[in-house]
């Protein structure tokens, strides 16, 4: 059955008031939208329109909102079309590249220091120290114990302290203060961080008496290869699992400018980069089949000497030496473990029984010493298997006879076949 509608007569009706046909052949002068009038596929675009307002498409009224803002990868907008309402198209997304490290100061460079040798200053002191003797004996003070020591006579014109007195004092104490006062004795394996002001002035690295300027702050470091065993230290397994590492570090200072003026406390920076890699590497639980021993030794030095390295620290090692549960999931772990164990133990004990009685049913039917049918054999295995089953059940026991078990189960087996 066809249903027809009648033609709908393009001239009003008395029941339908004129309305305005919306068909234009070109746009109104000024429109913010030129292709609204425009016909498509032979048909006019749809518009609204009153006399107080312009001409705005139907569709731009149910646009969707704005696009969500994604949260880790950066869109690449194409465009749109102006006045047809198309969404802006997005390209492929581009993944955010890892922030680089901060630049370093390029002050904070170690470099060698000027250091004289201990000679040098012992020598200037020896000389203050005799310049203030040779001035206390032309002023007449130098005591005549210390004089008869010198073997000096008395001075004929010794006429007192007066001003060239101490003027002479004052030069020979600060020659004799800047001589023994400068003296230092360099260690192997240590180094001193000279500044001055806040003003970085080098690095003595030399071993022996020396002499540094006095008036520099002397800051000492171990630049020896040095060994770090840590406290326990959160991490976690493949499985989101908490666990509880101790980790040990073999590591050493490079560069001592930078280990000592860019960051307030080396030892403590190295302890909180180890602690970041434990929380990015996964480490293996207890008891589990590694792969590769050292995957997660190298993962977590890498990245403990690539945050390490900036601040003139060398990073050799980084050895998880210790992994235990945390103390929350310890019990929980610990009951899975056993079952797991358990579980696999039966599995190898009903794997060996059913090779057992594999080869004991194939023995008794290729050497012809039984004829078995379906239903006998299905019989015999399940004994078997029984009397095998019972038979490692028992095993940790200690019987009186010790040949009154097995005697007892060819007595079963043979009866039964």
């Amino acid at each position: 059955m066809t249903m027809t509608t009648p033609d709908i007569p393009d001239s009003p009706t008395p029941e339908s008031p004129a309305r305005e046909s919306p068909v234009r052949e070109s746009p109104a002068p000024g429109s913010p939208f030129p292709e609204a009038g425009r016909s498509v596929g032979g048909r006019s675009a749809r518009v609204i329109r009153n006399a107080a307002t312009t001409e705005i498409p139907v569709h731009l009224l149910f646009r969707d909102g704005p696009d969500p803002v994604p949260v880790r990868l950066s869109p690449v907008v194409v465009g749109r079309r102006q006045g047809t309402g198309e969404q802006p198209r997005l390209g492929r997304p581009v993944a955010e590249r890892p922030r680089p490290l901060p630049p370093v100061d390029p002050e904070l460079v170690e470099r060698p220091a000027r250091v004289l040798p201990g000679g040098a200053g012992v020598l200037a002191g020896a000389c203050g120290a005799a310049g203030c003797v040779a001035t206390s004996w032309w002023a007449g003070v130098l005591p005549p114990l210390v004089a008869g020591a010198l073997g000096l006579p008395e001075h004929p014109g010794a006429a007192g302290l007066g001003p060239a007195q101490w003027a002479a004092y004052t030069a020979a104490g600060a020659l004799g203060l800047f001589g023994f006062g400068g003296l230092a004795r360099g260690r192997t394996g240590r180094a001193w961080v000279l500044g001055l002001f806040g003003r970085y002035r080098g690095t003595v690295r030399r071993t022996g008496l020396l002499w540094v300027n006095p008036l520099l702050l002397r800051r000492r470091v171990d630049v020896r290869l040095r060994h770090w065993r840590s406290e326990p230290m959160q991490a976690a397994d493949h499985g989101g699992v908490a666990l509880r590492v101790v980790v040990l570090v073999v590591w050493r200072v490079r560069d001592t400018a930078r280990a000592t003026l860019g960051i307030e406390d080396h030892e403590t920076y190295v302890r909180e980069c180890v602690e970041a890699a434990l929380l990015r590497v996964p480490v293996e639980a207890p008891g589990a089949v590694r792969g590769s021993p050292d995957t997660v030794q190298d993962a977590l030095t890498r990245l403990v000497a690539a945050d390490a390295t900036p601040v003139g620290i060398e990073v050799f090692a980084v050895r998880p030496v210790r992994v235990e549960y945390a103390p929350e999931v310890a019990a929980a772990m610990h009951r899975r473990r056993i079952a797991a164990l358990d579980a696999q133990h039966r599995a190898s004990v009903l794997t060996s029984v059913v090779d057992s009685v594999e080869d004991t049913v194939t023995r008794l039917t290729t050497r012809g010493l039984v004829e078995l049918d379906d239903y006998e054999r299905k019989v015999l295995v399940k004994d078997l298997t029984v009397a095998f089953c019972a038979g490692r059940g028992r095993r940790g026991r200690r019987p009186a006879d010790p040949g009154a078990g097995k005697r007892n189960r060819f007595r079963y087996w043979y009866g039964h076949v």
